[in-house]
């Protein structure tokens, strides 16, 4: 099985290791192609995000990365930006003018739709908890809905390569309402931003993250034949914070995806995301 991954992360943000440690590693596990992509810069202050002073360093540690192990792995340049809003994600100037490979869209924070206070709902249980109960009143589904609101709207803004884990929002609303997620509310709305997607012709990334330690895929493998049925072009990543994940839970997605009855996964090869076999 050809091995590839381009959602990972390095010290310039979240990430516990420095970015030649993490391709080392994709090196040693005999990966093809590997891409680092660091949070994006964020329009307030946020311990998970890279500041805006290091992206040139970024960018130009990636180059000589690509350089130095041009004979050993094919490295590509990321970047996971979130969406905040219509003025900030991207689609942005600031973010398409940046010479990057590839960009990721994603959503880790929610605007309460009456006041504009910011939550972000892939922090610690105990934090989403909190800002559930002081911002949105403990009305699970109001933050659910804010959340797919928003990824509607960034997914109509585009300026991304796909987007990151779909339904991660599931994670912390299981946490404080169990069962939350197969509502017939909480199905409504990943099934028609699921549709969305396919209507616009998105590729959206298998993300295993998570899934040694909770069971679970983003999206939950649940949704992997309705993807298919849809025809989404699917990317398995592993979005590491450690070296040692850059590989984690990949053959047990891709094991899942066959059951569903995936035949074919995206990659990049040479600068251009292909179609290539499952088992290629």
């Amino acid at each position: 099985m050809e091995l590839s991954n381009y959602h990972s992360h390095c010290d310039y943000c979240d990430g516990r290791a420095p970015m030649q440690q993490f391709v080392q590693a994709a090196i040693d596990a005999g990966f093809r192609a590997y891409g680092v992509s660091s949070h994006s810069p964020l329009p307030f202050p946020a311990a998970c995000a890279m500041p805006a002073e290091r992206v040139e360093e970024y960018i130009a540690e990636i180059q000589q990365l690509k350089r130095e192990r041009a004979n050993q792995i094919e490295l590509y340049a990321g970047m996971e930006i979130d969406y905040i809003n219509d003025d900030f994600g991207p689609a942005n100037d600031y973010f398409q003018a940046l010479p990057l490979d590839y960009r990721i869209g994603a959503i880790h924070y929610v605007a309460h739709p009456a006041t504009g206070q910011l939550m972000d709902v892939d922090g610690p249980p105990d934090r989403f908890a909190n800002a559930l109960d002081s911002l949105f009143q403990g009305d699970i589904h109001a933050v659910i809905d804010a959340y797919y609101d928003a990824s509607h709207r960034m997914i109509a803004r585009g300026g991304f390569d796909f987007i990151a884990h779909p339904d991660k929002i599931a994670m912390n609303a299981e946490r404080v309402d169990p069962g939350v997620t197969r509502t017939p509310h909480y199905r409504h709305r990943i099934e028609a931003y699921l549709e969305d997607i396919a209507a616009r012709r998105l590729m959206i990334e298998i993300n295993t993250k998570a899934y040694h330690s909770l069971g679970a895929l983003f999206p939950h493998q649940e949704h992997l034949q309705r993807l298919r049925e849809l025809r989404v072009p699917v990317i398995v990543n592993s979005d590491a914070h450690y070296p040692h994940a850059v590989n984690d839970g990949r053959p047990e997605a891709i094991n899942l995806l066959k059951t569903a009855g995936f035949r074919h996964l995206t990659c990049l090869s040479k600068g251009e995301w292909i179609t290539v076999d499952i088992d290629h």
